[in-house]
Parts: C-alpha cells; sequence; structure tokens
C-alpha cells in the first residue's frame, strides 16, 4: 500500500473557489449539536490494560476509549516489535529488498531508496530526513468533518499499539503512542480519505501529532499539537528507518468502529429482547412458539439461546396462567421475534469474533518475521522466497527471519462481517416496526383500550405511533443494501480494490442508533398495553424484569399525566434517552448462559 494523492490540484482549485463564492455565509446545520467535540468520561482512570497482541477484548478497547484506563507493553510485546525493528535493518544491511524501506510504495515499489546499511551516516540522516518530513505532512492527509468522538479517535490508538506490536517500528514510536493515551493527547483525526485497504490518512493525522504538527486535545481542550504535548510532558518523536508505514499501514480505524460498534449493538441486542418479552405482556401473547420443546425440534443454537433467555424473563408471569381470551397464535412479526433477534445476536458474535482476531494480528505490508527459519514452512527454501530471507547480524541481534509483502491490509472477512450485521439489523427492525402496528388490531389484543380506560385516562397516557416508528423503520431499511463492492484501479493501476470499511462501519453504527429509535417506539407500546392488562386484572404478574423496567421507564415517563406537564419535546426521544441510560442488564441479568465463541488463533508461526 501507498500514501494516495488526495489533493489534485484542480479539485482544490475549485474549493477553493467555491469557498470564497460563500464565505460570506455561515454553514447551514440542521442540529448544532451533531458538530460538538465528545470528550470522553475518565471514570477508570485507575485501571491498566496489559497489550500483548494477542487477547486484547473488544470491551477492553472500549474501557480505554471511552473510560480513560491506561495501557502498559507486556515485556513479550516489545520485544517482539524491537525483534522486528532489528530484523528490517538487518534485512537492509543485507541488501534484501524491502518494501516501503529501500524500495518504494506502491508505483514506486521498484524505486530504490537507499542501499546498504539503514544506519551509516549517510543513510541515517536520509531517513531520519525522510521520515520526519512523511510524519509532518501526514497533517495534510485526509478529508473533513473532523471526528467527533474522541472516544473513536483513542480506539484507533489503542488498536494500533496492540497490533503495532507485529511490526517493524521504533522503540519511540511504540511508546509515544503508549504515552500519548495515557496522558490523553488525542489528536484531530478527519474522518474521510480511506479506502479501506489501509486507512493510511487517519493514522497520518495522528503521525502528524506526535511530532508537534496540526492540533490535538489535550485532555479535552484543543490546542497545537506541539502545545498538547509539551502540556503533558512528552517529547516530540523523532521517527527512522520505517516508522511512517509501521504507524499508518493499518485498518484501526475500521477496527475501532467495528469495536464501538459492538459495544453498542450489544446494548441495542439486550434492550430488544427485553422490550420483546414486554411485548409478550401487553399482547397476552402465546409464547408456545418459544418454549423449549418448540425450539428443539430447529436446533440453531443462537435462536435456542435467545429464546430460553426470553422464556427466562417472562418466568412466573400470567402468560403461564390459563386465560379463555387468549388467542392461539400471535402474528408472524411477535411469533418470529427471537428468530430474528438470535439471528442478529449470531451475527453479532460473527463480528466479535472477527474482530478479536483483526485486533490482535498484523494487517502491515511488509511482514517482518523474526524467528523463521527455512524449516518453518516447505516454501521457505526455495528460491523466490529465499530472496527475502535474512540471514541475521549485529542489527537484528543475531535473528534471521523473513520480510514478505503481502496482502494482510485487505480487511475481509471483517468487511463482510460488518455488513452482514447491518442487515441483520433491518432483519430485526422489520418485526419491531411490525409488532408495533399490531397493537393496533383487536384481532390480536382482543380488547381496544377504550374497552379498559376511560376517556380521562386514555387522554393522560404516554401518546405514541403515528408516522414516525415507520418513517423510522424505512431509514433503517435503506441500510439492508450493502455498499456495492468496488475495484477503481488508483495509483497507475497497482491498487484497484477498495473495501469501503468507512462507509460499512458508519452504516452499521447509524443502524444501530436508529433500531434504538425504533425500540423506544416499541417500548412505549408494550408499557401502555401492559398498563392495560395490569388494569384489566391487578392481580397479573409480570416477571421480574419487566416489571422493574415499566417501573423504572414510569420515572421519567408517567402513566398519567396530563399533556401540558409532559417535557416538550417528543416522546420518543425521551424514552431514546431512557435505553442509552439504563442498560437492560440493570434490570436483567445473568440467565442462559450464551454460545461460546471461536477460540481465538494466535498469529504468526507456531
Amino acid at each position: 500500500m501507498s500514501r494516495r494523492d488526495t489533493y489534485p490540484i484542480r479539485i482544490f482549485l475549485t474549493v477553493v473557489a467555491v469557498t470564497f463564492l460563500f464565505s460570506s455565509a455561515p454553514p447551514a446545520r440542521a442540529f448544532e449539536e451533531a458538530d460538538k467535540y465528545q470528550p470522553i468520561s475518565e471514570t477508570e482512570l485507575e485501571r491498566t490494560i496489559t497489550l500483548t497482541g494477542r487477547d486484547l477484548t473488544y470491551q477492553q478497547v472500549v474501557e480505554i476509549a471511552r473510560n480513560g484506563a491506561k495501557v502498559e507493553l507486556s515485556p513479550e510485546a516489545r520485544q517482539r516489535s524491537a525483534d522486528a525493528y532489528g530484523l528490517l535493518l538487518q534485512g537492509a544491511a543485507e541488501n534484501v529488498t524491502i518494501y516501503w524501506f529501500n524500495r518504494g510504495a506502491g508505483d514506486q515499489r521498484e524505486t530504490v531508496i537507499f542501499s546498504g546499511d539503514p544506519t551509516t551516516p549517510e543513510n541515517t540522516k536520509l531517513l531520519k530526513d525522510q521520515q520526519l518530513a512523511r510524519f509532518k505532512d501526514g497533517v495534510r492527509d485526509g478529508y473533513g468533518p473532523e471526528i467527533r468522538e474522541e472516544a473513536l479517535v483513542r480506539a484507533i490508538m489503542a488498536i494500533r499499539a496492540n497490533t503495532m506490536s507485529y511490526e517493524a517500528a521504533s522503540p519511540p514510536l511504540t511508546q509515544i503512542l503508549v504515552d500519548m493515551l495515557n496522558r490523553r493527547v488525542t489528536p484531530v483525526v478527519q474522518s474521510r480519505g480511506t479506502l479501506g485497504e489501509g486507512d493510511l490518512n487517519t493514522l497520518g493525522n495522528i503521525g502528524a501529532a506526535m511530532v508537534g504538527e496540526g492540533e490535538a486535545y489535550y485532555r479535552g481542550v484543543r490546542m497545537p499539537a506541539s502545545k498538547a504535548l509539551a502540556q503533558a510532558g512528552i517529547k516530540p518523536l523523532e521517527p527512522f528507518a520505517a516508522d511512517e508505514a509501521a504507524l499508518i499501514s493499518t485498518n484501526a480505524y475500521a477496527q475501532a468502529q467495528a469495536v464501538l460498534l459492538l459495544e453498542d449493538s450489544c446494548r441495542l441486542l439486550e434492550w430488544a429482547d427485553l422490550v420483546y418479552a414486554m411485548d409478550l405482556l401487553g399482547m397476552n401473547s402465546s409464547v408456545t412458539p418459544i418454549s423449549a420443546p418448540v425450539q428443539s425440534m430447529r436446533p440453531y443454537d443462537w435462536l435456542t439461546w435467545n429464546a430460553a433467555r426470553i422464556m427466562d424473563m417472562i418466568r412466573g408471569s400470567y402468560l403461564f396462567d390459563e386465560d379463555a381470551a387468549r388467542i392461539i397464535q400471535d402474528p408472524e412479526s411477535m411469533r418470529a421475534s427471537s428468530q430474528r433477534q438470535g439471528s442478529a445476536w449470531q451475527a453479532w458474535a460473527d463480528l466479535r469474533d472477527s474482530v478479536s482476531l483483526s485486533i490482535n494480528s498484523s494487517d502491515h505490508n511488509p511482514a517482518t518475521m523474526p524467528g523463521l527459519t527455512s524449516e518453518s514452512s516447505w516454501e521457505l527454501s526455495t528460491p523466490q522466497f529465499m530472496k527475502y530471507h535474512v540471514k541475521g547480524g549485529k542489527l537484528s541481534g543475531g535473528k534471521s527471519g523473513y520480510i514478505f509483502s503481502n496482502a494482510n491490509w485487505d480487511p475481509y472477512p471483517l468487511a463482510n462481517q460488518v455488513e452482514a450485521f447491518t442487515l441483520a439489523l433491518t432483519n430485526m427492525g422489520v418485526v419491531i416496526a411490525q409488532r408495533i402496528e399490531r397493537f393496533k388490531n383487536p384481532f390480536f389484543t382482543v380488547v381496544k383500550p377504550a374497552d379498559v380506560l376511560n376517556a380521562e385516562m386514555r387522554k393522560n397516557a404516554p401518546t405514541f405511533g403515528g408516522y414516525l416508528p415507520t418513517d423510522l423503520w424505512q431509514e433503517l431499511a435503506e441500510m439492508g443494501a450493502p455498499v456495492t463492492p468496488a475495484g477503481q484501479a488508483i495509483v497507475s493501476t497497482v491498487e484497484d480494490l477498495q473495501a469501503q470499511t468507512r462507509i460499512k462501519t458508519e452504516r452499521a453504527r447509524k443502524a444501530v442508533d436508529l433500531s434504538f429509535e425504533l425500540l423506544a417506539h416499541d417500548l412505549l407500546t408494550a408499557s401502555y398495553w401492559m398498563e392495560i392488562r395490569k388494569i384489566q386484572n391487578p392481580s397479573r404478574n409480570f416477571g421480574k424484569a419487566p416489571a422493574e423496567a415499566l417501573a423504572a421507564l414510569r420515572q421519567v415517563v408517567p402513566w398519567q399525566q396530563p399533556g401540558a406537564e409532559r417535557p416538550k419535546r417528543p416522546i420518543g426521544m425521551v424514552v431514546y434517552d431512557f435505553l442509552q441510560a439504563n442498560p437492560a442488564s440493570k434490570f436483567y441479568a445473568g440467565g442462559p448462559k450464551p454460545p461460546e465463541g471461536r477460540p481465538l488463533p494466535k498469529a504468526g508461526l507456531q
């Protein structure tokens, strides 16, 4: 991979001209709040997470990114990176052809940058000047708008600190990434400019801040990067060797988006299960479809688990009592909800396992592999592979190995799994949208609200429904179509694939947010009908978790309150805020054990 030319002159001149024509008018924004910087809350400052390159979890990345947990590199991780760095230097000294070091990158891959020992005075000066210039130039990479989530930038940095333990990074580069995380120096990073085959421009912005170029936030306050480093007591990086490549040749931006996607969607799916349980209670449903005998006839692990989880939530409720008014079969959207939600959980688990592998392995080109011998794998002894063999010497501490060009930056299957999860969310979303509407049909509810509530009670109850759930569903449904695969041959046709992971992960995270908004209206519907069922028969039991969730909701959305006294904002937004502030695990924790994930493979030949 190579750095893309993102600033063609003709485009630049066009932008300047348009900016001049419209500079007298301020930019129009629909929501000012969305454009504000979102600093983290340092709730885990006392926690330190050890990065080994082997076992980082998405939850740990979230603790670092969102909660301010500190990081340290394990001795093993530091040694692995130091060995790769030494092998890189030794390989050049032995005149092994090394992509993006003693040779150029991209369409310059056959261009000789220098020859011989990189530590000679002449080559040292060349490399120091070259690397510093490249790091400084990173301030011009990418394109706005800026990333407003401090947590997202910190997640990028945390993941790269972990995966860079496989790369030939100089020890000062390794250390400054750790120091910036621990002292909360967060570079200003542009959100666009990556095609998903290595997030070069994104990491270029971070690299610029390391040498004091551009701007950064120090503990949430924006300032010049040089000042942020100074206030944090961090000496600007003096890059050397192939430090730029070691830092920026990674998919850490996409991986960071996927990590935050996993965290937020886990909370969504937990709430989806609890709200579905409340829907069943509000509908006075027949719950035979989620019973263990029925599920055993089609034993998909995640579907069976999800049905058992819902059944456990409503255990002890009135749905297991005899009721002559209860119909034999609910609408499809109610009966099949556990299938759709269980399938979403399965897609989530597949994505989780893929993210776990990707943030604990190398996606860098070239692959620097100390310790390998010609006997490590049969092909290594062939003439083609021996061209890239490093015999070992003083610069590598005597260690031998190989340095290979590769395509480990191609972010598949992760890119597919992000879209598969988005599709699973839309398939879950359609049942949520439909079951909201089914409550309007007395064929399923048996009674109408007017049969149970007097006019005053109906007037003072929370209002919901209308066009809004359908509007939200239609917006979510559009995300069910995947991003069209692209293959635009750029950089002299060398780079002819694009993975669009920026677009895919952004869409997935938006789908999660839209699903929360849709679920808020589902919760309004379920809670309304639970109140009706209770009024019908005050002795009815809802089960512990649904009852506690209903009681908590009533603290912010009272069951009976004159309209003039309710918040002067859409009630669905009030419930959305409730869902965000109160994880479903607050009301239902534990339950059936979920299926186990795939074991995490160990990167590198063992």
